[in-house]
């Protein structure tokens, strides 16, 4: 059994059941066979999307070739055990049988033969990603009668040499290129470009040519039984599964890697008949746009895979109108019945053999985010779906898509290198390597992208003065990523090929050097890096959120009409909160016109940066408590100035602000830096007495592993003061504002808490700093304290911290940390790759929630809190409050409120509306 499940995950299928040995075929009343009148368009998950959807047609009667769909079960039975279940082959001789009966003729019966197509189809369209293989059936016995029965020689011999090559190539293994190779030879042997001016006789020595690669290629000849034919062309198809262009591409879709492909075994109809044949793709609206018309390609005397392959030049589907005009009035109906059935743009794919057409395939249709939003506005209009349909039928991945500037594409570039997407968006520069003349350069109108290795902290003024931040190092969620956006930033992380010299000025990549003040452009949806300007095209769809667009205008965009209609309904149905992850007062007014209802998390360690660093490093070094209350009276009306702005700029509204977190190194210089810098100076015997006191604050407080070290709620409890002194700042803000009749709703939150005993703690000393800021401005401030959620041992106990808690919010960014067991800083970059291609992770924990891990830590907490206090508040300030999964699992787990940066709030609020109709639906269901 172990076995088993060994081999069964090593193919990349989910094991199976302990009670259920792998080796053991199914019951035999289990159905693995279904023709396609048997099923319809909901049984996916069985008969895959291909086969659910001809089996529709059928009963739509709709010209759809006879045939039967092998099931999912099947295939997943062949995966787990290495064979197919012992009743497959009688339910396929049975189905074949009454599908010769139905055509009247036999599978690749010498005189009349009948010829199948062996197709792949899973449940999620996977295009191009498995095999197929036509004209099962031909052989050296039954190729003439074939020529016969078409009265066609040319005809056959074609076939016959295009199922020898398929079958090649995707059944026995042979290189493709060989046979290419082969068919080129034969043209440029007759003079001719293109496949179909070989004759006959040409095609008859190309598949003994053919057959001649087989024998040598496998060791064996190319198989003339159609029944061996045909069982293994569908292993082969079921083998496809897992081929690894298959599994990464289910990785990129996410789509899960234990649902199995189905086969169709479908009869052919032939394209390649001559003039009044053909084959061709259609689309009931333009996938690119969304607009109504004829869209698509056809190709005269062609099978499918000439199409697909590109190696003739088609002809726009509206030509078809004065090729065969019957046809295309035929086609244009099936069209317009497809989308009113479907209720949906179709892609159809499709085959004209001698003026008559047939159906080989449909399926909702991919298409660009615009034509996604601008299609189920439309639909809606025609009253083919509702305002909840068409919220289901657009996402927040596609909404991040419009929201982004990006290159023109049709512009002429200079790719220098590629890291790591980390934040969407094109940004255009001059080179800069280092955040003082980010600023310099940016104040004087310059823009600039801003090249570093890695960022910290320190960066941040640069960070911010820069179009984009470009690094050598790091992952999606490195601090350059995280911070990039938040801001709204575009970057790139992680460009291993970029060579970064910050002393010198320079990048060097491929043989170019990008000098300081060279142009570079950054795509932060792909992670380019190109030389030189790319030309960028504004996104109106930011344009309508920032408030610079109306919706409602006569000349406004139509795509932003769409938009704005879909938003306005996810607004009405949501359940769900949006709020900000805002530190300043510009980025919460941002986030207010964004649609945020309030700021989830304010970190106040960035306020404590720049020029506010020395006061930091003065509280740090304070020796006395003289010299500690000195420094913290600093800081306490710097502090109280960034509240009030903030309130103000959210008033009415929550505002969450989140205790000093991080540890103290990261507000004193590098330990190595300095320590260069005090050996030197003491070298040359004018070493200065404020760097030696630095380094040894630098050395008392250096941690092998500061995150889990001396911050949080920790440095409240062992510096006397600060805590004090923020709280402090905080009401004296609320109550000057209140006294302005503002309306601060300010919330106090402790981070890094594992035990109750530490929030009552602090809350004790903040309660005290409150009714004091209360009776000096004679106001009711009525400020909550909560904590974050961000420690295993804190969701376990959380109906104890419930206790002392208003509220929670989960730092779902440490959770994940703390939970996996992993330094977010270095991991991603390490051995994410890995795990990704392996298949252990299917994203990335810190891109999309672990439900089973940090899920059920989350919702387990949530829980234990609301049992201790029925009416404690739930939210989550971490990445993936942003995330358009994972905000659909914390609707599900009954959050009040999700907190993101300022320019995924859109992104947020539709998936919450899209998470609240789901729901309602399958409620309703």
């Amino acid at each position: 059994m172990f076995l088993a499940v060994r081999a069964a995950r090593r193919r990349g299928v989910s094991a199976v059941p302990e009670t259920q040995d792998p080796h053991v075929s199914q019951p035999s009343s289990a159905k693995f066979v279904y023709d396609f009148t048997e099923g319809n368009k909901d049984l996916k998950d069985l008969l895959g999307g291909k086969g659910a959807n001809l089996a529709e047609m059928t009963n739509l009667g709709l010209p759809v070739p006879p045939g039967f769909t092998i099931t999912t079960e099947a295939c997943k039975v062949y995966l787990d055990s290495g064979s197919e279940p012992a009743a497959l082959r009688a339910e396929v001789s049975e189905h074949l049988e009454a599908l010769e009966q139905k055509m009247g003729k036999k599978l690749g019966q010498a005189d009349d033969p009948l010829l199948v197509s062996v197709r792949s189809g899973a449940k999620f369209s996977m295009p191009g990603m498995m095999d197929t293989v036509l004209n099962i059936g031909l052989s050296d016995a039954s190729v003439s009668g074939l020529a016969a029965q078409a009265g066609d020689e040319r005809f056959a011999w074609d076939s016959y040499r295009r199922l020898i090559q398929m079958f090649g190539k995707t059944v026995l293994g042979v290189d493709g290129e060989l046979f290419e190779e082969a068919l080129e030879e034969a043209k440029q042997a007759k003079g001719v470009r293109v496949d179909i001016e070989l004759d006959a006789a040409d095609l008859k020595s190309l598949v003994a040519h053919f057959k001649d690669i087989v024998s040598k290629q496998t060791g064996r000849d190319f198989p003339q039984e159609p029944r061996e034919q045909m069982d293994l062309a569908v292993r082969a198809v079921f083998d496809s599964w897992n081929t690894d262009r298959a599994k990464l591409y289910r990785r990129q879709e996410r789509i899960p890697g234990d649902l199995g492909t189905a086969v169709n075994v479908c009869s052919m109809v032939f394209g390649n008949l001559g003039p009044d044949s053909g084959t061709g793709v259609a689309f009931t609206r333009d996938p690119a746009s969304g607009q109504q018309g004829v869209y698509g390609d056809y190709l005269q005397n062609a099978q499918g895979e000439d199409v697909v392959a590109g190696i003739r030049n088609t002809v726009p589907l509206a030509d078809l109108e004065q090729i065969d005009k019957a046809s295309y009035d035929e086609l244009m109906q099936i069209m317009e019945t497809l989308e009113t059935h479907y209720k949906d743009l179709c892609d159809i794919e499709f085959t004209i053999e001698r003026g008559k057409l047939w159906m080989l395939q449909t399926r909702v249709g991919k298409r660009t985010a615009g034509a996604a939003f601008r299609i189920a506005t439309q639909l809606v209009d025609q009253g083919l779906i509702d305002e909840a349909e068409a919220l289901q039928r657009v996402n927040g991945a596609q909404l991040a898509q419009l929201m982004f500037p990006r290159f023109d594409l049709g512009a002429k570039s200079e790719m220098i290198g590629r890291g790591i997407a980390a934040s969407p968006g094109a940004a255009v520069g001059k080179a800069v390597f280092d955040s003082y003349t980010a600023v310099k350069w940016s104040r004087s109108g310059e823009k600039v992208i801003l090249i570093r290795r890695e960022t910290n902290p320190d960066d941040l003024n640069g960070m911010i003065a820069a179009e984009g931040i470009l690094t050598s190092r790091g992952g999606k969620t490195s601090h350059a990523a995280v911070v990039a956006r938040g801001m709204g930033k575009t970057c790139v992380c992680g460009a291993e090929e970029l060579e970064v010299d910050t002393k010198a000025r320079r990048m060097t990549t491929n043989g170019t050097v990008i000098e300081e003040g060279d142009v570079v452009s950054i795509d932060g949806s792909t992670g380019k890096v190109y030389a030189g300007e790319v030309p960028v095209v504004p996104s109106p769809v930011v344009e309508y959120f920032e408030g610079r667009m109306h919706a409602g205008a006569d000349d406004a965009d139509e795509l932003v009409k769409a938009v704005h209609r879909i938003m306005a309904y996810a607004d009405r149905v949501r359940r769900l909160r949006v709020r900000a992850n805002a530190d300043n007062a510009e980025d919460a007014a941002r986030a207010r016109r964004f649609g945020a209802q309030g700021i989830g998390l304010c970190r106040t360690e960035h306020m404590f940066l720049g020029e506010r660093r020395e006061m930091v490093e003065r509280l740090i070094l304070a020796d006395t408590e003289t010299d500690r209350d000195a420094a913290l009276s600093q800081l306490l009306p710097l502090q109280k100035a960034d509240f009030i702005e903030l309130f103000e700029s959210m008033d009415g509204l929550p505002v969450t602000v989140r205790l000093l977190d991080p540890p103290l190194h990261e507000f004193l210089p590098d330990i190595t830096e300095l320590s260069v810098r005090v050996a030197l100076a003491e070298a040359r015997k004018d070493a200065n007495e404020n760097d030696l006191r630095l380094l040894q604050a630098v050395h008392k407080l250096h941690e092998q592993n500061p995150m889990l070290g001396l911050r949080g709620v920790r440095l409240g409890l062992v510096i006397p003061g600060l805590f004090a002194m923020q709280v402090r700042a905080i009401a004296e803000a609320a109550a000057e504002r209140k006294n302005a009749k503002g309306d601060p709703r300010a919330e106090i939150m402790i981070p890094l808490v594992g035990t109750v005993q530490e929030l009552e703690i602090v809350r004790e000393e903040a309660e005290q700093v409150i009714a004091e800021v209360e009776k000096a401005h004679g106001v009711d401030l009525r400020l909550t304290l909560g904590t974050m959620i961000e420690l295993p041992r804190a969701a376990l106990t959380a109906g104890q911290i419930a206790e002392s808690a208003d509220f929670f919010s989960f730092g779902t960014n440490d959770l994940t940390q703390t939970v996996w067991g992993f330094s977010r800083d270095d991991v991603e970059a390490s051995f994410f790759t890995a795990y990704l291609e392996k298949g252990i992770f299917g994203v990335s924990p810190f891109e999309t929630i672990d439900k089973d891990g940090v899920g059920s830590l989350v919702r387990n907490a949530a829980a234990a809190g609301r049992a201790t206090r029925p009416d404690l508040k739930l939210g989550v300030c971490g990445e993936h409050g942003g995330d358009p999964e994972s905000v659909h699992f914390f609707h599900e787990a009954g959050l009040d409120y999700v907190s993101c940066s300022p320019f995924r709030i859109p992104v947020a609020r539709l998936e919450a509306g899209r998470a609240a109709a789901e729901s309602k639906g399958s409620d309703s269901r």
